[in-house]
């Protein structure tokens, strides 16, 4: 069987199992599932694997709901990463579940292709995208070494191959006062809300003075009991993003002062905490990017390499792509005006226009994983990219 056939042979594949994968992504869409809780998700994916021959490990990385399921042996070793968990209150509007299904599609059917060249196909589990960095920890335990290749995609609102994803760090900050009667003894009292708005404003006045590529972003999460009581507490959220780990260190610090600044001048007490692990920036490998575009184009999707200077979102996909060539392809299933994280981007995710577009997608990650387990050329010039953009940066 040349490339061709295996490919056709690929394709062929995912069609067949495309009422059951269907069934999986609406699953998963109508019971959607929080960081980190992603049980039901879980278990089904699980599930579906095991039944299609791969051996899976639950609980890596000391997380219930990751898991690695893999299929063959030796190198080389390509994977595909699944991602599941939903956001808070507005569920799959992300379309995790359309990753999670492409991921599963594709892993089974690259088995075609390790049964003809050998090597090992892998399928990662990797819950928490949307904030605990699920694949940041695994990274952190090595449950990713040893890869030759990764791949992902991700449903949008266009069609491009790499990801221009920021690295990013959260914050929680508090701001301890002292509470009094706002009329009859403000003197009394400590605004930690007057610290909290100072700080806010300080960040506002800040972003005139940060790169055209960094973010910071947050919500108050407290901001005191009632109108007519000095607010005692107060809670935020910040987001601080950067291009790339060096500048977000610089960032980190600028944002910080402005919450020690507020808290000087009010006399409220700070206290915060950087979350322990960050989503670093995007290393995009071209050559895979490459491979892949051919693919899709071949199955009939116009697709750009990338999105040009377009910054913004982060992802722990990023963490990988620093261990192994990696790629995140975004595929449109909705029309530029309706983006991620929005109700109606929610409706489109379980669609069937959306399930076939997802699917395509895994055939062309299916397909760009023959192409290097077929060519070891391919895999080396990948490889090669791979280091020496690594050790560029």
């Amino acid at each position: 069987m040349d490339i061709a056939r295996l490919k056709a042979a690929i394709v062929k594949e995912i069609d067949s199992f495309s009422p059951q994968l269907g069934d999986l992504s609406r699953k998963i869409h109508d019971n959607p599932e929080i960081a980190m809780q992603e049980r039901h998700a879980c278990a089904w994916l699980v599930e579906f694997l095991k039944a299609n021959g791969f051996t899976v490990a639950k609980g890596v990385a000391g997380m219930p709901t990751a898991f690695k399921a893999i299929y063959g042996k030796g190198k080389p070793v390509i994977a595909f990463l699944a991602e599941y968990d939903a956001l808070p209150k507005m569920g799959h509007a992300c379309g995790h579940n359309l990753i999670a299904t492409s991921a599963v599609a594709a892993g089974i059917a690259t088995k075609l292709a390790a049964d003809k060249y050998g090597g090992s196909i892998m399928v990662f589990g990797t819950p928490a995208e949307e904030g605990d960095a699920g694949k940041a920890i695994m990274a952190e335990k090595g449950i990713f070494k040893g890869l030759d290749a990764v791949m992902m995609t991700h449903p949008g609102g266009g069609n491009y191959v790499t990801y221009n994803a920021l690295a990013c760090q959260t914050l929680d900050v508090e701001f301890f006062g002292k509470a009094s009667h706002a009329a009859a003894d403000p003197e009394l009292g400590i605004n930690a809300l007057d610290a909290m708005i100072l700080s806010y404003n300080a960040i506002n006045a800040l972003r005139q003075h940060i790169k055209e590529t960094a973010r910071i972003h947050g919500i108050i999460t407290d901001g005191g009991e009632a109108a007519n009581i000095v607010p005692a507490h107060t809670a935020a959220n910040f987001i601080v993003r950067a291009r790339d780990d060096a500048y977000l260190d610089i960032l980190k610090e600028k944002v910080i002062n402005c919450f020690i600044g507020a808290a000087a001048a009010t006399g409220a007490e700070l206290k915060y905490h950087w979350a322990d692990v960050r989503y670093a920036s995007m290393l995009n490998n071209m050559t895979l990017a490459r491979l892949f575009r051919q693919n899709m184009q071949s199955l009939g999707h116009a697709i750009a390499l990338s999105e040009g200077d377009k910054w913004g979102g982060s992802s722990d996909v990023g963490n990988v792509s620093w261990l192994a060539p990696t790629i995140q392809p975004t595929v449109a299933i909705a029309p530029p005006n309706i983006t991620i994280h929005t109700v109606e981007f929610r409706k489109v995710s379980v669609t069937k226009k959306a399930l076939l577009i997802i699917l395509d997608a895994a055939k062309a990650m299916a397909m760009t994983a023959a192409d290097l387990l077929g060519n070891p050329k391919t895999l080396a010039s990948v490889r090669a990219e791979f280091e020496k953009s690594k050790n560029k940066k």
